[in-house]
C-alpha cells in the first residue's frame, strides 16, 4: 500500500522440530555439532554428500507439519528470507516479527484485520465496505484507500473527520455555479450533494421555509433564475420581494394607481401570474347573482380604476337605477335607499317587498288577487303612517248597513271583520265582558234581538237590564211582593227562564233531609209568600211542633230549650235523640241499660237538675244501706269512691286512699269490713296495731307482754308484721350485747329467761355447773361467787372475761 508500492510478502520459515513425525534418525549429538539446534530430521533431507552447501534444490521438508503452515505468498519465499539465523526455530509467528508497521501503530498490531497471506492488497470484506462510522457508498466505494488515506505511513485512519468538507474543501471553494464561497453556503455538503456524484446537486427548498411549487419549479428551474447576481441572502418569502416589477408593471388593473396591497397571494397563485382571481368576500362584500354573471371583470364595477370604494350599500353603485325607477317612482314615493329591502342580486326586476317589515303583514284579500302596490298606495302615496283598517276602508264603514248601520260603531273594524272577506263580519261578544251562552245564541240571534232600536250603548251586563219585565211579571213566586233581589242569575240560567233553581246554601241555611224530600216547593216553608225570614233557628218554623210535643215528655212543661237541633235532625222530627254528654254528665253502665227513659232519672218531669253528684239521685240508696250502714257509720256521700255505674252492690273500697293501706293478713283471707270495723265503727279506729290487737297483747304469755312493758311496749310493729302474729322477731341488742345464740340457747328466750313474766331475771348457772357450785370452779378469780349475776358481770357478751 502507499504510493502504489506493492511490497513482497516475505516467507517466514518456522522450524518446529517437535512437530515432525517419522523414523529418520536424528543427528548425532555426541558427534558432529548441528548449527541448527536440536533439529530432529536427517541432514540429507536438505544437504548433499558433496558438502553442506549448497543445499538440495528441493529439500525434503513439509512445512505444513510445523506450527506455522505456509499459505499464500509465504509458499514462494526462499527459506533464507525468513530463517536468517541457523537456528530455524528463532523465527516469530506474528506479522510484525518480519514486516515493518508502516502505519505506525495507528491501526494496532493485528495486521490480519485488513491484510491476508495472499497479498498486501486489502481484501477483508468488512474493511472493503468500511462498516465503521463512515460506510463507503457511491463513489466512495470505488476508490483506493490511499485516495483518502494519503501516505500509509503518514495518513490518519482513526481520527479522520466524516464531514464531506474535510476531503472536499477544494471542490467547495472551486465551485462557481453557484459560487459557494461568495454566496456563503454552508459547508454541510450533504445538504445538496450525494456520494454518487458531486454534480447534479439538489437542494430541498422547503427547509428554508419556502417550498418551490408551481411556476417556481416548472420549467426546471436554475438557482440563478431567482437568486440573481449570486444573491442567496434573501430574507423575505413575500411575493413582492421578487415580483415588485410585475406588481408595478401591471395595468389591468393598475396595481399602483389603485393602491392595491402588495400581498400578491390574495389574487395570484404560483401556477401562473395570470389569470389572477380575487376572493371578494375578504372585503365584506360577497359577489352573488348578477355581480358574478356574466363573468365579471373588475372594471364592470370599479369604473375609472376606482378600487377605493368604502360603502357596500347598493345605492352607492345603483343610484341612477334608483332615481330612474318610475313603477313605482322611488324618489317621489320617498322610498328608502336600502335597495336590498326589495331587490336582490339575481336581477333588478322583479322586485319583492316583505310588507310584514312595515308592521303591516299582508293577508287574505290584501294579497288576492295578486296585488299591485298601487291598489292600496293610490296616487303613489307610500307615506301611510296608520295601520288602522278605517284609514283605507272609511268609505266601506260609512256605507255599511248590514247587519245594522255602523253609525255609532267604533271604527276598530278588526273587531268584527278580517282580511278574508269584508261582508262576513263576526263579533266576539265576550270582548265586551258579556259572553253569549244558552238562549242568548239559540235560535241564531240577531244583534237587534237584544239591541232594540239600534241601541248598542248598553253599559250594564246584569240580567234585569233586559229582563225587568220578566222579573216583574213572575208570580210563582211573586218576585216583586216577595222583595226578591234583582240578581236573576242566583236562580236562573241562560238556558231557560223557567226551571229556575235556587242554591239555598247561599242563604246560610242549607236544605237537608225532610227539607228537601219530598221535592219541596218554596211555599212549603215560605208560607204566605214570606221570603223575608231572618232566622235559621228551627223553632222559627217549628214552634207549633215544639208546643205540641208530648213524647217523650211535654217540652213546655219540662222547660226544654227551643234549640231543637240539640235532639232533633232534619231527617225526622219524631226520632229525637239527646247527647247527655253535652250536659257534662255522660251516661254509662246502668244509666243506659236497660234502655233508659228520661223519666227514669228526671222524676216528676224535673229537667232542672244542676248537680252531677251520685248522692243527688241516690240518697235513698245511701241511707237505706245497712251492710255497712252508711249513714250511721258516717260514710261520705261521695258514692263514686266505692261504687260505679255498672251495679250498686259490688262496691269496692281502695283502703290505700286512707292513712292505713291493707297488707298481709289484713287482706287474707278475703276480708270484710266488719272484721276490723266492729260494731259499725268506721270513724274512731286508730292506725296503731295495739288499737285493734290489745287483747292479743294482754293474753300473750310467752313471753308475758303486759307484765313487763319495759321490755315489750305496745308498739307491736317492733316485733310483729301483718303477715302473721306469731313468728315475731326481737332485737336483743337494744338491751344487751349478750347474743341469743350463746351456747345451746339456740335463740330460744326461755333458755336464759326462766320467768316468762319477768325477763329481768336470767340464769347462767343452770347451763354452767348445773346450779351446783361444786361443779364449777374459778380458782384464778379472787372473790369469786357462783351465781348468774356474777357470771354476767364478767361475761356481758358471753365471751371470756
Amino acid at each position: 500500500m502507499g504510493g502504489g508500492v506493492q511490497p513482497k510478502l516475505i516467507l517466514v520459515l518456522v522450524v518446529a522440530l517437535s512437530c515432525f513425525a517419522g523414523n529418520a534418525p536424528a543427528q548425532d549429538s555426541g558427534g558432529t555439532h548441528s548449527p541448527h539446534g536440536n533439529l530432529a530430521m536427517p541432514c540429507q533431507n536438505c544437504h548433499t554428500s558433496n558438502g553442506w552447501r549448497p543445499i538440495r534444490a528441493l529439500p525434503e521438508f513439509d512445512h505444513n507439519r510445523t506450527r506455522y503452515p505456509l499459505r499464500g505468498m509465504h509458499t514462494s519465499v526462499a527459506c533464507t528470507q525468513c530463517h536468517v539465523k541457523m537456528v530455524f526455530t528463532s523465527v516469530g509467528q506474528r506479522c510484525q516479527d518480519c514486516h515493518a508497521d508502516i502505519h505506525k501503530r495507528q491501526l494496532g498490531a493485528n495486521c490480519e484485520q485488513c491484510h491476508t497471506v495472499r497479498g498486501w492488497q486489502v481484501s477483508i470484506r468488512q474493511i472493503q465496505q468500511h462498516t465503521n462510522r463512515f460506510p463507503l457508498t457511491g463513489a466512495h466505494a470505488a476508490v483506493d484507500c490511499d485516495a483518502c488515506h494519503k501516505g500509509a505511513a503518514n495518513s490518519r485512519f482513526q481520527t479522520m473527520s466524516t464531514q464531506c468538507y474535510s476531503c472536499h474543501s477544494a471542490d467547495f471553494q472551486a465551485t462557481s455555479t453557484p459560487n459557494h464561497v461568495t454566496a456563503k453556503f454552508s459547508t454541510s455538503c450533504d445538504t445538496c450533494h450525494m456520494t454518487d456524484s458531486w454534480l447534479n446537486a439538489k437542494f430541498d427548498h422547503g427547509s428554508v421555509g419556502f417550498p418551490l411549487t408551481g411556476g417556481h419549479a416548472v420549467p426546471p428551474r436554475q438557482c440563478v433564475d431567482c437568486h440573481i447576481s449570486n444573491n442567496y441572502s434573501l430574507s423575505s418569502t413575500a411575493c413582492i420581494t421578487c415580483h415588485l416589477k410585475d406588481f408595478q408593471g401591471t395595468t389591468n388593473p393598475n396595481h399602483v394607481a389603485a393602491n392595491f396591497p402588495s400581498n400578491c397571494s390574495q389574487c395570484h397563485t404560483i401556477v401562473a401570474w395570470t389569470p389572477a382571481t380575487f376572493d371578494h368576500s375578504m372585503v365584506n362584500f360577497v359577489l352573488t347573482g348578477a355581480h358574478t354573471v356574466p363573468p365579471r371583470a373588475c372594471t364592470d364595477c370599479h369604473v375609472n380604476n376606482n378600487y377605493n370604494l368604502t360603502s357596500t350599500a347598493c345605492v352607492s353603485c345603483h343610484l341612477k337605477d334608483f332615481q330612474g325607477t318610475t313603477n313605482p317612482n322611488h324618489v317621489s314615493g320617498g322610498f328608502a335607499q336600502t335597495c336590498d329591502t326589495c331587490h336582490n342580486t339575481s336581477a333588478w326586476q322583479p322586485a319583492q317587498f316583505d310588507h310584514s317589515k312595515s308592521g303591516f303583514p299582508l293577508t287574505g284579500s290584501h294579497t288576492v288577487p295578486p296585488r299591485q302596490c298601487t291598489d292600496c298606495h293610490v296616487n303613489n302615496n307610500y307615506s301611510i303612517t296608520s295601520t288602522a283598517c278605517v284609514s283605507c276602508h272609511q268609505s266601506d264603514y260609512n256605507k255599511a248597513a248590514t247587519p245594522v248601520p255602523h253609525s255609532g260603531f267604533p271604527t276598530t273594524c278588526e273587531q268584527c271583520h278580517d282580511t278574508v272577506l269584508w261582508t262576513d263580519g263576526k263579533f266576539d261578544h265576550s270582548t265586551t265582558g258579556f259572553t253569549l251562552t244558552g238562549a242568548h245564541i239559540v235560535p241564531p240571534r240577531l244583534c237587534t234581538d237584544c239591541h232594540v232600536n239600534n241601541n248598542y250603548n248598553l253599559t250594564s251586563t246584569t240580567c234585569v237590564t233586559c229582563h225587568l219585565k220578566d222579573f216583574q211579571g213572575t208570580t210563582n213566586p211573586n218576585h216583586v211582593t216577595s222583595n226578591f233581589p234583582q240578581t236573576c242569575d242566583q236562580c236562573h240560567s241562560t238556558t231557560s227562564w223557567a226551571n229556575a233553581t235556587f242554591n239555598h246554601n247561599s242563604t246560610g241555611f242549607a236544605l237537608t233531609g225532610s227539607h228537601t224530600v219530598p221535592p219541596r216547593q218554596c211555599t212549603d216553608c215560605h208560607v204566605n209568600n214570606n221570603y223575608n225570614l231572618t232566622s235559621t233557628a228551627c223553632v222559627s218554623c217549628h214552634q207549633t211542633d215544639y208546643n205540641n210535643a208530648k213524647s217523650p215528655l211535654n217540652h213546655i212543661a219540662a222547660a226544654f230549650p227551643t234549640t231543637c237541633e240539640t235532639c232533633h235532625d232534619t231527617v225526622q222530627w219524631t226520632d229525637g235523640t239527646f247527647n247527655h254528654t253535652s250536659t257534662g254528665f255522660q251516661l254509662t253502665g246502668a244509666h243506659t241499660v236497660p234502655p233508659r227513659l228520661c223519666t227514669d232519672c228526671h222524676v216528676n218531669n224535673n229537667y232542672s237538675l244542676n248537680s252531677t253528684l251520685c248522692y243527688s239521685c241516690h240518697q235513698k240508696d245511701y241511707t237505706g244501706t245497712t251492710n255497712p250502714a252508711h249513714a250511721s257509720a258516717g260514710f261520705p256521700t261521695t258514692c263514686e269512691l266505692c261504687h260505679d255505674t255498672t251495679v250498686w252492690t259490688d262496691s269496692t273500697f281502695n283502703h290505700n286512699n286512707t292513712t292505713f293501706p291493707l297488707t298481709g293478713s289484713h287482706t287474707v283471707p278475703p276480708r270484710v269490713c266488719t272484721d276490723c270495723h266492729v260494731n259499725g265503727n268506721y270513724t274512731t279506729l286508730p292506725t296503731a296495731c295495739y288499737g285493734c290487737h290489745q287483747t292479743d297483747y294482754n293474753n300473750t304469755t310467752n313471753p308475758g307482754h303486759k307484765a313487763q312493758p319495759q321490755f315489750f311496749p305496745t308498739t307491736c310493729q317492733n316485733c310483729h308484721n301483718t303477715t302473721a302474729w306469731t313468728g315475731a322477731t326481737f332485737n336483743h341488742s337494744q338491751y344487751t350485747q349478750f347474743p341469743t345464740s350463746h351456747g345451746n340457747a339456740n335463740n330460744v328466750c326461755s333458755t336464759c329467761h326462766t320467768n316468762s313474766n319477768d325477763y329481768s331475771v336470767f340464769q347462767c348457772t343452770g347451763c354452767h355447773g348445773g346450779n351446783n357450785a361444786a361443779n364449777f370452779h374459778h380458782e384464778q378469780v379472787n372473790g369469786y361467787v357462783y351465781n348468774s349475776t356474777n357470771c354476767y358481770q364478767c361475761h356481758p357478751s358471753g365471751q371470756g372475761g
